[in-house]
């Protein structure tokens, strides 16, 4: 682009008539361009964490305005007092709220705008504070059920705002319980479901709750709460859904819905959805135990239902849908000029759900039915238009979802305005030429016998503008672009800039604007990519900013003032990838190939280098390249072999187009096909089995997904035979879920091994052999009892048992010993259990009453149950320990040691006796507590010189335990102390000196097990 050659401005004649006087015209030429207010930026709403360290909210508002806006702020429909030094402080239009607390600030706020012409009100904001308290402290009742049982856990979450997210800990960070088909998290309630319980689930659990806010992650963890399974139940169990969705669930357009649903039963049950009045989209996730609607529309409105379902049976659950909407303009007003004395009508119209109303402001006030104006919804009419009419007015449409706004300007001329015309604020509007406004209306004058804007004959002298008043002929320069615009070729992505300078009449304002094929540019969209130029009036260059196909075509830039105008052209060509091919067809469908021709799509002004095909299963597969011949398809392609497909699968097919610019979007899929049938080529894999009844064999595998079955008239057929054996029976199994086969007869003992091998067939023939596998016939309770049994009281809550071990026996594995415990004078039916983890031969029990006969029987257990008892044994634990802690405890330092003694402890005759004590002793230079035992009732211990402080615990021993201890702060001050203590009253450590507490020392004294 070169600089245009300067040349003489050319004059344009125009003439008006006027009946206005002279003076008012000056007038009207010296007044300002005036415009209402136009809001660039609006507040947001916003979440403030309680407890953030952020000391300050900003809501942000910004007009553009001539004159310049002046800013008001309402709370809950409040005008607020913006005061110097009060925690809410103006920043040019933005509010700031410092130090803000919930009972002070959450509310709803909007911005007002004002100037002379008029005020518009914002959008609202609302202020609202997230927070999420702690769980509560009390410990966690033990959750019992019997093993094979369902059981849920709650989590019981503390007081939060807004919702949280929930996971689950068995026994320690991080370990947390996998989501897979037997176990569930719900996400509406915390609750942890196990649908059907094993051995592995033995544990202490937590909840670990999750708030996600704007700018900040808050996790909290609850008590942990104890599961413990009684013995193994084997029945089957039908399944029971126990997590349920509700029977209404209501959303909004375009939010995420997501349902759950889970049982218990015995098999695992397997959950299926479906909706009842349709078909689910294949875009949804329908993974177990949740069915999530990413972005829901009025068309997945309906009622769904999950069905859980196993060898014994099924449960169904059923639920509706109910899709709203906020409110959506579907037609909105637009700045408007009307001369005095005429009627305007103004409508506009809002979908949603429910149905919005609709109400009227102008100028930031409530807009009634009054004299000459009407209010009918969604129209507001005015007659007889007056100056007091001018003004801002917005169109409210709302419903119990959200309100939006729409705002205009109504201008009402009583005489001619041309600078009110287009004012240089509007560079970038939708903007059409219009008629200067006059009252009455101008004549228009020919010159040349033509109208003012004809083009002239060569040679001819262009016209000046002419307006002829009683006293006055004002002549102006014709606009004239200077720098025009250039065509351009470029790639996706790239940035423009298209420039175009004018000269004007220096008296009059300039005004550019951009149109896109004959459509103006909307410069105010939000994420836009047009930016224009506001360095100088004359320039009006148009930026476009990661250029996309769209913006390819036919660039108008319009330089103009109110009385005339000029433009240039210049085309855009945009370079990038292929467009979507069209029209895929599948055909020649064999049982792994099939034929897939497309036809070409736009190229996007790159040659097409290359085709990829690719393919899913409905309904909710993922797309995945396949296999061709060719194996790389050229450009120039229409048609290819698809390779490696699954026999008897339903597919959809696709193409990609892809040149040097990269990957075009995907076709449309094709219509579905199904591969012909062929019989099974991959084995049954997880061969296993055992269990059951006496004489019974059991022989469980993995079922074959649908995508390995190939066929119709799916099922297994089974190989087994007794080890050393060369005789095999043959079982067949037919369906596709099958899973397991039972073979019963009296003649097989217990815990026989068993050779077993598996094979699939369809109509179409039979599949591969599996490897031999070896599963055991049923087990059976073991038959000898432990003897030699012993229990011995060792404290006022344990007891020491031990036994000899049973021998292994032919009907089982033996897994450990039970362990049988109840009291003197009680049923034994009311005893309480606990099993070894091992074979070990012997156990401590805890948990029991001080000073108390219990009767105790072991048996040894397998997979099948327990064996017959042992004779009962007998132990007493001991008397509790004193309940009293050392009194009048003193002390003595000397240069390197420490002397302590204390009162002895004398136990009552319901205690048991005093044989020592236990001192725990921690000093400001070393944190680890160090104990110290003594049978007397006094100690001394060597300590350093330098020691100014220290933190002592003692504490009675003796058969019965250890007793209640007492604490004391010693300060070193060069002489004797004495320090009359007990438990509810304790010195404050020196600040920074002693970080451990007594819970600390308590727990180093049970660990060292003295």
């Amino acid at each position: 682009m070169g600089t245009a050659t300067r040349r003489k401005p050319h004059l344009l004649l125009v003439a008006a008539v006027a009946l206005v006087s002279s003076s008012a015209w000056s007038s009207a030429l010296g007044s300002p361009t005036t415009f209402g207010p136009v809001f660039e930026d609006q507040p947001l709403s916003v979440l403030f964490p309680e407890e953030s360290t952020e000391e300050q909210v900003l809501l942000a508002c910004r007009a553009r305005a001539s004159p310049p806006a002046t800013y008001r702020w309402k709370m809950n429909g409040t005008e607020m007092k913006l005061e110097p030094g009060s925690r809410h402080q103006l920043v040019g239009g933005n509010l700031v709220i410092m130090n803000p607390t919930k009972a002070q600030d959450a509310g709803v706020y909007q911005c007002l705008a004002s100037n002379p012409v008029g005020t518009v009100v914002s959008r609202e904001a609302i202020l609202r504070f997230g927070f999420l308290q702690e769980f509560s402290k009390e410990e966690r009742d033990p959750v019992k059920t019997h093993e094979g049982w369902g059981v849920m856990l709650p989590c019981n979450p503390p007081a939060h705002y807004p919702g949280l997210s929930y996971r689950w800990l068995l026994n320690e960070f991080p370990n947390f319980i996998p989501t897979d088909g037997r176990h569930f998290v719900s996400q509406t309630t915390g609750n942890l479901y196990i649908a059907r319980t094993n051995a592995s689930d033995l544990g202490n659990y937590s909840c670990l709750a999750t708030s996600h806010m704007d700018f900040s992650t808050k996790s909290v963890f609850s008590k942990f709460a104890q599961l413990n399974l009684a013995a193994e139940d084997t029945r089957l169990f039908a399944p029971s859904i126990k997590a349920r969705f509700p029977a209404e669930t209501y959303a909004l357009v375009g939010q995420q819905v997501t349902l759950e649903c889970f049982a218990f039963g015995n098999p695992v049950p397997r959950i299926k959805w479906r909706k009842v009045d349709g078909s689910l989209s294949p875009q949804w996730t329908t993974a177990e135990p949740t069915l999530q609607i990413p972005s829901v529309s009025f068309e997945d409105e309906g009622t769904y239902e999950c069905e859980a379902e196993n060898s014994k049976g099924r449960d169904t659950v059923q639920g509706r849908i109910i899709v709203q909407a906020q409110p959506e303009w579907l037609k909105v007003i637009s700045d408007t000029e009307a001369d005095i004395g005429s009627n305007l009508r103004w409508g506009c119209a809002a979908a949603g759900k429910p149905r919005p109303t609709v109400r009227w402001l102008r100028n930031g006030e409530p807009l009634a039915s009054q004299n000459r104006v009407e209010v009918l919804a969604g129209d507001l009419r005015f007659s007889k238009l007056s100056l007091e009419d001018s003004g801002m007015y917005q169109c409210v449409a709302e419903n119990k979802h959200g309100t939006i706004y729409a705002s205009a300007e109504l201008a009402v001329n009583s005489a001619p305005d041309s600078r009110r015309l287009i004012p240089a604020a509007d560079v970038g509007r939708d903007v059409n030429p219009r008629q200067p406004p006059a009252a009455p209306k101008p004549v228009d004058i020919l010159v040349n016998s033509s109208r003012p804007g004809a083009q002239p004959p060569q040679g001819t002298v262009l016209p000046v503008i002419l307006l002829l008043c009683p006293t006055l002929l004002l002549v102006w320069y014709a606009t004239k672009i200077t720098l025009a615009p250039s065509s351009a070729d470029i790639n996706l992505g790239d940035n423009l800039t298209l420039q175009c300078h004018a000269s004007h009449d220096p008296t009059m304002d300039l005004t550019f604007t951009w149109t896109l094929d004959d459509f103006p540019i909307d410069f105010d969209k939000p994420g836009g990519h047009y930016r224009r130029t506001n360095v100088k009036e004359t320039i009006g260059d148009l930026t476009i900013l990661n250029a996309q196909l769209r913006h390819g075509g036919k660039y108008t830039c319009m330089a103009q003032t109110v009385v005339d105008s000029a433009s240039k052209e210049a085309t855009v060509l945009v370079r990038g990838p292929p467009g979507p091919p069209g029209g895929v067809v599948v055909r020649d469908i064999g049982d792994t190939t099939i034929q897939l021709s497309w036809s070409r799509g736009f190229d996007n002004h790159s040659p097409i280098a290359k085709y990829t095909l690719q393919a899913r299963t409905p309904p909710a597969g993922k797309w995945k390249q396949v296999r061709t011949n060719p194996a790389n398809i050229e450009g120039n392609a229409e048609t290819a072999q698809v390779l490696g497909l699954t026999p008897w699968m339903d597919y959809e097919f696709r193409v990609i187009a892809s040149n040097i610019l990269g990957t075009g979007e995907p076709s449309g899929p094709s219509s579905k096909i199904r591969t012909k049938e062929a019989a099974p080529s991959v084995a049954p894999s997880g061969l296993s089995g055992g269990g059951g009844a006496p004489g019974e064999l059991i022989v469980s595998w993995t079922p074959m997904s649908r995508e390995y079955q190939n066929g119709d008239g799916f099922g297994y057929l089974l190989s087994f035979r007794r080890q050393g054996s060369t005789h095999w029976q043959t079982a067949r199994v037919p369906g596709a879920d099958a899973q397991y086969f039972v073979y019963s007869n009296e003649s097989v003992r217990p815990y026989t091994p068993f050779e077993v091998k598996i094979r699939s067939y369809n109509r179409r023939g039979e599949g591969p052999e599996s490897l031999t596998a070896l599963v055991y016939s049923a087990e059976e309770e073991p038959r000898v009892a432990p003897t030699k049994v012993w229990a011995k009281g060792v404290s006022s809550s344990e007891m020491n048992v031990t036994w000899e071990p049973v021998q292994q026996d032919m009907n089982g594995i033996l897994l450990g010993y039970e362990i049988r415990y109840w009291k003197a004078g009680d049923k034994e039916a009311a005893a309480d259990r606990v099993r070894t983890a091992g074979l070990d031969t012997s156990a401590r029990v805890s948990g029991l009453h001080p000073n108390t006969k219990y009767h105790v029987t072991v048996r040894a257990y397998n997979r099948a149950g327990t064996g017959p008892a042992s004779p009962s044994a007998n132990a007493t634990t001991m008397k509790p320990p004193p309940r009293r802690p050392p009194g009048n405890i003193s002390w003595t330092f000397s240069s390197s040691s420490l002397s302590i003694k204390w009162d002895p402890v004398v136990p009552f005759r319901n205690e048991s006796a005093v044989t020592g004590y236990k001192m725990l002793y921690q000093n400001d230079l070393h944190l680890t507590p160090t104990l110290h035992l003594t049978s007397k009732n006094w100690i001394e211990i060597p300590v350093p010189e330098d020691i100014g402080h220290a933190l002592v615990q003692i504490r009675t021993t003796g058969p019965g335990g250890d007793g209640i201890p007492a604490e004391v702060h010693i300060v070193r001050n060069g002489g004797t102390s004495m320090m009359v203590e007990n438990l509810a009253v304790r010195p404050a450590p020196h600040p920074g000196a002693i970080v451990s507490h007594s819970v600390a020392m308590l727990i180093l004294i049970g660990s060292l097990e003295l």
